[in-house]
């Protein structure tokens, strides 16, 4: 995880998304403790830490090449799930027991998505900006005469601690579809595919706000999303701490 991130602290992580599952918590409304935290986590960043080696560039870039066949695998065999509409059943009731996430950080906030929501996975290309659209619409993206909406997942997850500083850093690489919608999710890397369980979850148990936001996974310190949740909400504009009407 970067250290030039509002989450260089796991305990910050970890303060930030259990105030997100809260419904009577609001993110911005941070701790005292959760506050001392990110202080000291601005004074022991550095601004000389050293470039990796071309090697070691080179064995992360494979790796996520890897993850993209795997993950693109994966979407060509699965059933999607049908785009648009709101899920009857929250998104710990629509999955099995066991299933795979894919992984992937945004301004060092790692965020997790069930593979069978999932659409693919694309190298981010030319963006053609629109006006008149919200902030965290970052344009639209043409691939194989496709049409892709690129959000700027910073902004939209956490618009709270969303700034020039943190937009200056952001490094978006990766584009993640979001089932078989023409959404897609700005990433700047892609971490791994993982095999999960449901007690691997620390599901939400109120659904009036945050309905994209499915849970917590415990281990990894990332928030799981609700694609279905999350897909419903970018159709009709809304930022992350908006009210579904």
């Amino acid at each position: 995880m970067s250290k030039n991130t509002p989450f260089a602290n796991e305990e910050v992580m970890e303060d930030y998304l259990s105030s997100l599952l809260s419904d009577t918590v609001d993110p911005v409304e941070v701790t005292e403790r959760t506050a001392k935290l990110l202080e000291q986590a601005t004074v022991d960043l550095t601004e000389t830490e050293s470039e990796q080696d071309s090697a070691l560039e080179q064995a992360v870039v494979s790796a996520e090449e890897e993850i993209v066949s795997q993950v693109n695998d994966s979407v060509d065999e699965a059933a999607k799930t049908p785009p648009g509409g709101v899920p009857l059943k929250p998104l710990e009731e629509r999955l099995d027991n066991h299933f795979q996430a894919l992984f992937f950080e945004v301004a060092g906030l790692t965020l997790a998505v069930p593979l069978i929501t999932l659409g693919g996975i694309h190298n981010l290309g030319k963006i053609g900006p629109l006006f008149g659209k919200p902030g965290w619409f970052m344009g639209v993206m043409i691939h194989r005469d496709e049409k892709f909406n690129v959000v700027n997942t910073a902004q939209w997850v956490m618009p709270e601690k969303y700034d020039q500083s943190l937009e200056d850093k952001l490094h978006y690489q990766y584009l993640i579809m979001l089932s078989d919608s023409e959404w897609g999710l700005a990433s700047e890397k892609l971490v791994n595919t993982v095999s999960l369980s449901k007690e691997d979850v620390k599901w939400r148990q109120v659904s009036a706000k945050r309905p994209w936001l499915a849970g917590m996974v415990k281990d990894k310190m990332c928030a799981l999303l609700d694609v279905d949740e999350l897909i419903a909400m970018l159709n009709n504009g809304l930022g992350s701490k908006d009210q579904v009407p």
